[in-house]
């Protein structure tokens, strides 16, 4: 089950209870661990992206409860047009920490078909590339959504406002990668907002290889972080001189490939977000380290 990561339990509680005064809505990212087989998050859990090998796998949720009126603010980033349908969003009252992985293949119908679930698909010419869009619960339990140049719509009804709701994405069909913009919440004369999330990878020990570290500690923002992983390097009898993502520190971490080619703090990053050999892509795990 997902909630055995204590570490990333940990993390979830602080975003959940963390606000910055009356305006704030608290944190809000992807979850960071319950998402699809083939769903890579960066930009600190604002943006998925789903392998163009294929259609599915690409679930989503949001990384605390969201509340009434609260809309939820995505953007579509890239698309693929060679697959049929868009993306599906929908709430959930099943916590992802709760979901066992691997995480079923689509929103619909694997995931609604079960009491707790709501979700419906998006017309195409709503996800399309540079759209925004906002999708939110009404007090009648009502899911209403709207995009750039669209009015807004109701989506469907019935959801049980009872218990806890997380917001979900299922980044499906021609839709490849999604952006969250953050959330808001009208109250009177005031507008409450999400913030960003006070360290999305968070350790009380920076120097343990069992926990994880924030973004702000490796060198430049994250964005450059992790553009750094896409660079071509070459691979000399499996090893480096210098971390292939810092570029300054020397490469102390051998992986399970055989490729020496990272500092100890850029290892924690890259297995705990990515998963993968920044050279040769093979899958890695923090146990296997």
């Amino acid at each position: 089950m997902v909630r055995k990561n204590d570490n990333r339990t940990a993390v979830l509680r602080s975003e959940t209870s963390h606000t910055c005064g009356l305006s704030c809505l608290g944190p809000l990212t992807f979850h960071p661990v319950a998402v699809g087989d083939k769903i890579r998050l960066s930009r600190e859990g604002r943006l998925a992206e789903r392998t163009a090998a294929t259609f599915k796998n690409g679930l989503v949720f949001s990384s605390r409860p969201v509340r009434i009126q609260e809309r939820i603010c995505l953007r579509i980033e890239k698309e693929l047009l060679n697959w049929e349908g868009a993306m599906r969003v929908g709430f959930t009252n099943v916590p992802p920490s709760d979901r066992s992985l691997p995480l079923p293949p689509m929103a619909i119908p694997n995931i609604t078909k079960v009491q707790g679930n709501w979700a419906a698909a998006l017309h195409e010419s709503h996800c399309q590339v540079g759209s925004e869009l906002e999708f939110w619960l009404t007090h009648g339990g009502h899911v209403k959504m709207r995009s750039t140049n669209f009015k807004q719509q109701q989506l469907l009804g019935g959801v049980d406002l009872s218990r806890p709701l997380w917001a979900m994405i299922d980044i499906y069909g021609q839709t490849c990668a999604v952006s969250l913009l953050g959330s808001k919440k009208k109250q009177g004369c005031i507008t409450r907002r999400s913030c960003p999330a006070p360290g999305y990878l968070h350790s009380p020990d920076a120097h343990s290889h069992n926990s994880l570290t924030p973004l702000s500690r490796l060198h430049g923002n994250g964005d450059e972080w992790i553009s750094r992983l896409d660079m071509e390097v070459p691979a000399a009898e499996g090893s480096v001189t210098r971390c292939v993502v810092c570029m300054e520190e020397q490469s102390k971490i051998t992986l399970p490939c055989g490729h020496k080619c990272l500092c100890g703090a850029c290892a924690l990053k890259v297995i705990h977000q990515f998963g993968t050999c920044p050279l040769c892509r093979h899958e890695i795990s923090a146990s296997s380290v």
